[in-house]
């Protein structure tokens, strides 16, 4: 594949960042060039042949860095494949079942006809920024539940899938 891949992601304790860095590394190792870059700090994505977004989920919403990101590139992401994943549960359920998306993203998949969605667990540990994540800290029901295996499949599928459209062109 010639062109590059956008991961673009919305965090604030970082657990985002680092499903959309090893989704970047596995297509990298596939062969289909990629960039893990945070959605905030993305001037232009029309640069890009695909873009997968990521969010990590807040009382069920998308983080505000990965919403804004797909309203101010709407016209660049349009037309070109893109998937969406969120990060969130804090708890098994995400390795035990699809979640389908919120929906925010929902609405963004459908107005940008999307490739797909998935849902993995989150990370939630000491240190963690802000009020609610330390009251949900306190209670015990932090932790990480981050299936990095699920993440590395997932991310091959997206490189199997790139790699058949440009055969197919």
């Amino acid at each position: 594949m010639d062109g590059k891949v956008l991961i673009a992601y919305g965090t604030t304790n970082g657990s985002t960042a680092r499903i959309a860095e090893t989704v970047a590394e596995v297509l990298n190792r596939e062969g289909v060039p990629a960039e893990a870059l945070p959605a905030r700090s993305v001037p232009d994505a029309a640069a890009y042949e695909a873009v997968v977004v990521g969010g990590a989920l807040y009382a069920g919403r998308w983080h505000k860095d990965a919403r804004r990101f797909v309203r101010r590139h709407r016209g660049e992401l349009a037309g070109r494949p893109v998937w969406f994943f969120s990060s969130g549960p804090l708890d098994a359920s995400a390795s035990e079942r699809e979640i389908p998306p919120v929906p925010g993203v929902q609405r963004a998949m459908t107005d940008l006809d999307a490739m797909g969605h998935t849902t993995f667990g989150g990370r939630l540990e000491e240190g963690a920024h802000g009020t609610v994540a330390r009251m949900i800290l306190r209670s015990g029901k932090g932790g990480d539940y981050r299936d990095f295996t699920a993440v590395v499949s997932w991310a091959t599928e997206i490189a199997k899938e790139l790699t058949a459209r440009e055969r197919a062109t």
